[in-house]
Formats: structure tokens, C-alpha cells, sequence
């Protein structure tokens, strides 16, 4: 995924009403959009180094918005905007050994009276539907951990992920770490149990999990590694 144009550098100040933040560039003060309804435990610290793409929309309110922020050194991803576009294009490079051999590829795909799956990737032989996941997340060093908020909508999709299994799907979760710090993917129980024991049980029921981490620069983002995932 590349940028349109070189990022802008700043320093994060704070985050409000969930889709602004106050951005320090220079000696002024910018307001930002923020792509990202989660909660971003651990990255929003006044100081920490951000980037932003400036928008020549001029029907935009908020020119700027705020694409990454730098967490004990490491770039943090958190338009969760692009994620879908992250997978897409390693889709489509075949950059992904899961999905190598299959030939067609379908976005935001309805399934069910009120559920759309990320992708819906067939060959000859199979359908798979993939549901696609955030995540930004990292407690502990080395290891990346989602959710970091309670997920109903997650939830959700884990239950018609199942049903789709039922009628003869193959089914993904696909978690997409926006940062390269991390080796080790885990589930955060503590944030959010119900959904945690869910997934777990939705692995006995042949739901298959991915996790990749991204590398990095102000130019774009793409996926880089495999990472091992602990459940």
C-alpha cells in the first residue's frame, strides 16, 4: 500500500471524540483525522513521533490524517483503512502461500442477512471466506495481542464465520500486525474473554488462522513475515 505522498512528521499531543487528534508539527498545532475507532491501548502518549498524509481535497474539514505512531521505537500503523488494501495487494502478488492457488478474488462479500466478509477468494476445488483484523497492540516485547478493546463486532463475525463453515466454506481470521516489533501473536483474555474463548473453540471447528506483521516506511506499508500465533 503506498502512500500518495511523502508523510508529514509530528508530535502527538492528545486524541478526542474518538476521531480527532491534536498533532504538534513544527511550532504549530494541527487537528487530524483519526482512522481508527479502537482504543489504541499504549500508543496515544503525549510526545510520541507521528506521521500524517495531507489530503488536497478541498471539500475536506481535516486535511490531515494520522497514518502512524511511533511506539518504544517501533512505527505503528493505525489506519485500519488501509488493512484491507494491505491484504488485497499481497492477494494479488500471490504473496501469500495460502492463497496462491486461488484465481479469483472478491471484496466485501454479503453472506447471511447482515454480515459482509473481507474476501471471498475460489479456485476449482474450494471457497474461503477471510475475515481481515487490526492489530496495533503490544504489551509485552516480542508479542503482538488483540483485541484491545471488547469486540462485539468481532464476536459477530467469529459466529457467521462458523455458519459459513457449515454450508461448506472454508474460514480465515487474518490479523494484520501494523508493526514489526513482534514474533509472537497471543490473545488478550483479559480484554476480552467471551471473545478469546470463542475463537478457540471456532479453531476445533476448522477456523484457520493467519498472522502477518508489516513493514514499514513513510512511503507506504505492506505485509512482510508470518509471525507464530499462541492461542
Amino acid at each position: 500500500m503506498i502512500f500518495k505522498d511523502k508523510l508529514i512528521s509530528g508530535h502527538f499531543i492528545k486524541r478526542y471524540k474518538r476521531f480527532f487528534v491534536d498533532v504538534k508539527i513544527g511550532s504549530n498545532i494541527v487537528t487530524a483525522h483519526c482512522p481508527n475507532t479502537g482504543s489504541m491501548l499504549g500508543l496515544l502518549k503525549k510526545g510520541n513521533r507521528v506521521w500524517l498524509s495531507k489530503s488536497d481535497n478541498l471539500n475536506r474539514k481535516l486535511k490531515f490524517t494520522l497514518q502512524i505512531i511511533e511506539d518504544r521505537k517501533t512505527k505503528v500503523g493505525i489506519n485500519t483503512h488501509l488493512t484491507n488494501k494491505i491484504v488485497l495487494n499481497s492477494l494479488l502478488a500471490k504473496e501469500i502461500k495460502d492463497f496462491r492457488n486461488f484465481s479469483t478474488i472478491r471484496r466485501e462479500v454479503k453472506f447471511g442477512e447482515s454480515t459482509r466478509f473481507d474476501f471471498l477468494v475460489i479456485n476449482e476445488n474450494k471457497k474461503v471466506f477471510i475475515e481481515v483484523k487490526n492489530v496495533t497492540l503490544s504489551r509485552q516485547k516480542g508479542i503482538a495481542e488483540f483485541p484491545d478493546a471488547v469486540t462485539s463486532r468481532g464476536l459477530k463475525h467469529i459466529k457467521e464465520l462458523l455458519n459459513a463453515r457449515k454450508k461448506g466454506y472454508d474460514i480465515y481470521l487474518f490479523y494484520v500486525v501494523q508493526r514489526d516489533d513482534c514474533n509472537k501473536f497471543e490473545l488478550a483474555k483479559d480484554i476480552d474473554p467471551e471473545y478469546c474463548e470463542l475463537l478457540v473453540k471456532a479453531v476445533k471447528k476448522k477456523l484457520k488462522i493467519l498472522c502477518f506483521d508489516c513493514k514499514f516506511s513513510t512511503k507506504g506499508i505492506k505485509l512482510n513475515r508470518e509471525i507464530k500465533i499462541k492461542i
